[in-house]
């Protein structure tokens, strides 16, 4: 029986999770939940699966939580980061999906790894701000991170009885979001509704405006740097529309690897959980007769500037990586505000890294900080 917890359980990744777990109530047993918003989704799934504790932002979600629950079996409800953290850290689970969004997902990782949690890793943010940290506390503790998303799952797939000194290339798809054939002088006119409207993945707001950006994709390169410890002169992004190639890797012989499948994250979360397994999901494979081609392109950076800024941070490391993402974060949700246009994302996060002087070999305190200062710069840029 594989116990977890799962941070982010109403977000689309967490649910995903939950259908693995009703499928194999006999190999999974969820013993935490968090959640941020979204508190009556996360009380029928209280009612349903029957954790031992629960955490969600601040003391108001939590009493609301209390009110809507109607089981006999109540968990323990906890609150803000102290309550994330016990969740990620909780005695009674083996293993922690941590499924959160954003830069909150950071104290939670470090908890679970000084708890020597196995970690099924959906938010990338971790690694982006500080994957040189994370990375050496795993190894200290014989952690093991397991990556979710369909990408970096792709990718540890196609490494599985291949040596690392054999990897060449690391080639991360994109299906290329929403806006792949505007033109330039279309993106000035790009609506919020536009943005979240993304061709062949079911995510949530923040995560569809990042696809929107192609800033999904910059962030997953910072994560495959560290996870699979690979320079960013070694990794490529190429558009791929179909989304049925997930990711490749090249070997020095000139040999490519790719793994594929239908685009629903199920399967890389079910690898991630049941890993060296194999689930039965019932998934369908791809009609590749229907398909008749696969199609692969250069992305446009010009129109996409997100990905030259991740491969900036990702060579100058320091905390020019965590200031990207903070930049990011304050960027996106401005946009879901409707307080700034589509292209006013590129300018701040652009006009955020620029004023920035990057520390090299930072603690974790300093990631912090060029955190914090990273996300009061962009709000005054706002």
């Amino acid at each position: 029986m594989n116990r977890l917890s799962i941070l982010g359980a109403t977000g689309s990744i967490g649910q995903s999770a939950l259908d693995i777990v009703r499928m194999y109530p006999d190999r999974f047993q969820v013993k935490a939940m968090t959640a941020a918003y979204n508190i009556q989704c996360l009380a029928k799934q209280i009612d349903e699966f029957k954790p031992e504790i629960v955490a969600v932002i601040d003391k108001k979600q939590a009493f609301e939580l209390s009110r809507l629950l109607t089981g006999t079996l109540r968990p323990e409800i906890l609150f803000g980061e102290e309550g994330y953290i016990e969740a990620a850290s909780y005695k009674n689970s083996d293993m922690v999906l941590l499924a959160m969004v954003g830069a909150a997902g950071l104290k939670p990782a470090l908890a679970a790894i000084a708890s020597q949690k196995k970690i099924a890793l959906a938010n990338k943010e971790t690694l982006v701000m500080a994957g040189d940290i994370i990375m050496a506390k795993a190894l200290e503790k014989g952690v093991s991170i397991l990556p979710v998303d369909s990408e970096h799952s792709a990718i540890f797939q196609c490494l599985q009885g291949n040596r690392e000194k054999d990897v060449k290339k690391l080639y991360l798809t994109a299906s290329g979001g929403p806006f792949r054939k505007k033109s330039f002088q279309e993106f000035q006119h790009i609506s919020l509704e536009d943005a979240l409207h993304h061709p062949t993945w079911n995510m949530g707001k923040k995560i569809s405006i990042d696809s929107a950006t192609l800033m999904n994709k910059g962030l997953e390169i910072i994560e495959a740097h560290h996870l699979f410890n690979v320079s960013h002169k070694d990794i490529e992004v190429v558009i791929h529309p179909e989304s049925i190639v997930h990711s490749m890797v090249g070997f020095k012989d000139g040999s490519v690897m790719a793994q594929m499948g239908r685009p629903d994250m199920k399967g890389a979360i079910s690898y991630a959980l049941s890993n060296p397994e194999r689930l039965d999901l019932k998934m369908d494979f791809p009609d590749f007769t229907g398909l008749h081609f696969l199609t692969f392109e250069k992305p446009d950076t010009e129109k996409f500037p997100s990905l030259l800024f991740a491969f900036e941070a990702c060579k100058e490391k320091g905390t020019l990586p965590a200031v990207l993402n903070a930049a990011n974060e304050i960027a996106v949700n401005a946009f879901l505000e409707k307080r700034i246009g589509f292209m006013d994302i590129f300018r701040l996060i652009s006009k955020t890294m620029e004023s920035h002087t990057r520390i090299d070999n930072p603690s974790l305190f300093s990631i912090i900080e060029a955190d914090s200062w990273a996300r009061e710069k962009a709000q005054s840029l706002i």
